[in-house]
């Protein structure tokens, strides 16, 4: 098992990888005492059964540098295959500005190929590699050195495996036509909107029940502050203060540290010093918005005026249309997009790209009344009308 160290040993593996069609990429982390992913090691694999086939990439050695793997992320010659990429493409995006292209995402194609919604890499290495997986080493903390042999072992197994799903389900999507789906869906993930996170808009993400202009307004403001203390320390947001201590402090809208004594769900650290000063300044902000300026929150989806019966006949419609091309029905529409399609919305993700040929073209249909559904025997079948 080899484990790279320098820059050299690096650059030599992404070299031999610029031969091959593709490489398999997986990484360990740690985030739970850190606002960004803390990047503690790189797993990657070409095709072959060598030993410097597949590699692993210390991070934390003394005086590596990505650059040679973040130039490999760029070349697009070369296929780059993880399995639920979001985290590990967040670390690579934030660390070195680059989102490897071209991608393949096996957890997606999983998805395509009707292996179910959100299908795990232990079960497509049991279906497709015909492998078990060693999970005990999966919660381990991967900053410490040195690494035991079972972490080792563990880490690698994730990118050589990979290996024999990619080629899999690469093959089973181009014999089904299915690759623009693929594509789609990988849309979102090679975006780098995904992975930035404006503080001014950090307010949207908090669950509150109120419309009132004023109290949404200190949320806002203090969803903002809380958003930019944390990355600028690189802490949890939960270390500035929670969702619930965010509320009270909206609701309360304290002005003096003696306020913030009578809080019940601040936590200590916060009641003073530079997270004291920035709710103070959250709150005196938001008091300054005019009657233009206040946030609304989106409650589009309260308001639906959903017809129930065409709602679950839409249901029935999903469940055929899921059966019949072996596709994961959360993945073509979600209740959500069900709900607002019988609300007469047309703005919906199940609407638009290959989910419109799949199942929205029949489903504006069903609710125009231009076809009808009839089971035959176990089967749902569209009928015109």
């Amino acid at each position: 098992m080899i484990t790279v160290k320098t820059t050299e040993g690096l650059q030599a593996f992404c070299d031999r990888a610029k031969a091959h069609d593709y490489v398999t990429v997986d990484t360990e982390f740690l985030r739970e005492r850190t606002y960004y992913s803390k990047l503690c090691l790189v797993q990657l694999a070409v095709p072959g059964d060598a030993e410097e086939d597949a590699v692993l990439v210390d991070p934390l050695a003394n005086g590596i540098d990505l650059a040679p793997l973040y130039e490999l992320f760029k070349d697009e010659s070369v296929v780059k295959v993880f399995h639920a990429a979001r985290q590990d493409l967040e670390i690579f995006y934030i660390q070195g500005q680059v989102i490897p292209k071209p991608l393949f995402d096996t957890q997606v194609a999983a998805m395509v190929c009707g292996f179910g919604e959100q299908v795990g890499y232990e079960t497509l290495v049991r279906k497709i590699a015909k492998e078990s997986l060693d999970k005990t080493s999966r919660f381990t903390d991967w900053s410490r050195r040195p690494l035991t042999s079972a972490q080792e072992t563990y880490a690698l197994a994730d990118v050589t495996h990979l290996r024999v799903i990619y080629e899999y389900l690469d093959k089973e999507i181009k014999r089904t036509g299915r690759q623009k789906w693929v594509e789609e869906e990988e849309e979102i993930l090679t975006s780098p909107s995904t992975y930035v996170v404006h503080p001014d808009e950090a307010w949207k993400r908090v669950k509150t029940r109120t419309n009132s202009g004023k109290f949404l307004a200190a949320v806002k403001e203090l969803a903002a502050f809380r958003e930019s203390y944390a990355q600028s320390r690189d802490i949890p947001r939960s270390r500035v203060y929670k969702d619930d201590a965010m509320l009270e402090l909206a609701s309360t809208k304290p002005q003096t540290p003696e306020d913030l004594s009578r809080s019940r769900l601040l936590l200590r650290e916060a009641r003073r010093g530079d997270i004291a000063d920035g709710i103070f300044a959250a709150i005196a902000a938001a008091a300054k918005y005019g009657a233009g300026d206040m946030p609304i929150a989106d409650r589009s989806n309260e308001k639906l005026q959903v017809n129930p019966a065409l709602a679950d006949m839409l249901r029935v419609l999903l469940k055929a249309k899921s059966d019949n091309y072996n596709v994961a029905a959360k993945m073509i529409a979600s209740a959500s997009d069900l709900d607002r399609i019988a609300a007469g919305e047309r703005d919906v993700t199940a609407l638009r790209g290959w989910r419109l040929e799949v199942f929205g073209d029949d489903a504006l249909l069903l609710c125009e009344g231009k076809i009808g559904l009839a089971v035959k025997g176990q089967k749902v079948d569209v009928i015109a009308l």
